[in-house]
């Protein structure tokens, strides 16, 4: 008689209706489970397996879910979610110029970015999104309060040519990247980013610092680039060059380098970033508001090109929704293509996640369902009749599904939303404080 099996320990254990592994990609898995130990993946498995193989300390069972990786904001200023809808309807320039930087001059500091990251890693969490790529500046206060919350993040460590309330000089700005990024280098779920702001407001002997410490400490290079016909022109006119050609003048263009909005791009520079392994972040519906152009994300991820979803800043989306930004960067990838089959439903989920993760180096952490990989997943409800019947699982979460349907979310296999409620975060806290800042941004404006 065969000796029985014992089952093995595990600390979670997650059935659902579906699971979306992403890798492999297209593929979708009914009735199976994920068993997580100390905060990793340990065995993807159909559940009546699961259920003879593991003894769990806790079970959660949806089996009317689609079980997808954490969904990954590639781009994001997370402190300006306090700014939602204050300067809306403007062009990029005078956006940015006449409105955003003289409010942010008056309201900027510790307590507005640890306020906004709060606000934002709430928002994320009940719409899906378990990491971020994020722009801003005072990246201490930032990771420090990702990490309070056990948000995964990596956090950009700001660059640019004028004073700020977190630098007056280029020396500042680079001495105090150093000490931030010495202090989360070994951290196991925030990281650093050199984040120069754009080719506008950084100039050529501080994109060849960026260069040179990227180098040294094998760390991102996260810049808004090619975003606007504008930007393109100024750098023709400034440096005699597009600013793709300067970045790769200055050594810049490279595996590193996380390339965010691209919407001015030719065919050779579309191949150019598959040649020299460049990452690019699409930011659709913020490109769409702001009206700074159209990315082609279909040439690109057909050329190769790790291509990846963020939501930009609320101040310009007005959302952190990644489950709308998504289908947004789906349907727009077809117009702008002119080809209904551009950026199907698999891929646009892949760039949602494992594109996002490989764009900012967590690829080896997260962005897919596989063993060995840290924990970080969702749980979306489908039962709801905005996305019955359900013939296809993956079309449905891109062109159907609403953030509101997901209803439980992990982080390194840490419970952060339970049943549609957030974990150790009080929602109404969060509004009460928003609502002074309103006060305080409104007497700015009006002054």
């Amino acid at each position: 008689m065969a000796d029985a099996v014992i089952p093995q320990p595990c600390d979670l254990l997650i059935e659902a209706g579906h699971v979306v592994p992403v890798v492999p990609h297209g593929v979708v898995l009914d009735d199976h489970a994920v068993a997580v130990r100390d905060g990793a993946i340990v065995a993807v498995l159909p559940i009546a397996v699961a259920r003879a193989r593991f003894d769990a300390r806790e079970t959660v069972s949806r089996p009317d879910a689609a079980l997808i990786p954490g969904l990954v904001n590639a781009h994001a200023h997370n402190p300006m979610t306090l700014l939602r809808g204050v300067a809306d309807d403007l062009p990029l320039k005078v956006w940015l110029q006449q409105h955003i930087w003289p409010i942010e001059a008056a309201v900027i500091g510790p307590a507005f970015v640890a306020d906004g990251v709060t606000h934002a890693i709430a928002e994320m969490l009940r719409g899906g999104t378990t990491c971020v790529n994020e722009n801003y500046f005072f990246p201490d206060v930032q990771a420090a309060t990702y990490k309070k919350f056990g948000f995964r993040a990596r956090v950009g460590l700001p660059v640019i040519d004028f004073p700020t309330a977190w630098a007056k000089s280029d020396d500042e700005y680079f001495d105090k990247a150093g000490e931030v990024h010495d202090q989360w280098r070994d951290d196991a779920l925030v990281a650093t980013a050199f984040a120069p702001h754009a080719p506008y407001t950084v100039n050529d002997a501080n994109f060849e610092r960026v260069r040179m410490l990227s180098d040294q400490l094998d760390v991102p290079v996260h810049l808004h680039l090619h975003e606007t016909a504008q930007e393109v022109q100024q750098s023709l006119d400034e440096y005699g060059q597009r600013p793709i050609a300067r970045l790769d003048r200055l050594g810049l263009f490279n595996d590193r380098l996380i390339a965010v909005h691209m919407t001015q791009l030719t065919e050779g520079e579309i191949h150019l970033c598959a040649e020299r392994g460049v990452s690019v972040v699409h930011c659709p519906e913020s490109n769409l508001k702001l009206a700074s152009g159209f990315c082609p994300a279909c040439a690109l991820e057909r050329a190769g090109v790790t291509l990846s979803i963020g939501t930009d800043g609320v101040a310009s989306n007005n959302d952190l929704d990644m489950f709308g930004e998504t289908r947004t960067a789906a349907i727009l990838a077809k117009a702008v293509a002119n080809d209904a089959a551009a950026l199907d439903a698999a891929t646009a989920l892949r760039a949602a996640t494992l594109g996002g993760a490989k764009a900012i180096g967590f690829d080896h952490l997260v962005g897919s369902i596989e063993f060995g990989k840290q924990a970080d997943l969702v749980c979306v409800d489908l039962s709801a009749l905005e996305t019955q019947p359900l013939h296809h699982v993956v079309s449905q979460l891109i062109y159907a599904t609403g953030r509101q349907q997901v209803s439980d979310v992990w982080i390194a296999g840490r419970a952060k939303l339970r049943d549609r409620a957030l974990v150790d975060i009080d929602p109404a806290a969060i509004v009460a404080n928003a609502r002074q800042w309103r006060e305080r941004i409104a007497g700015v404006l009006a002054g």
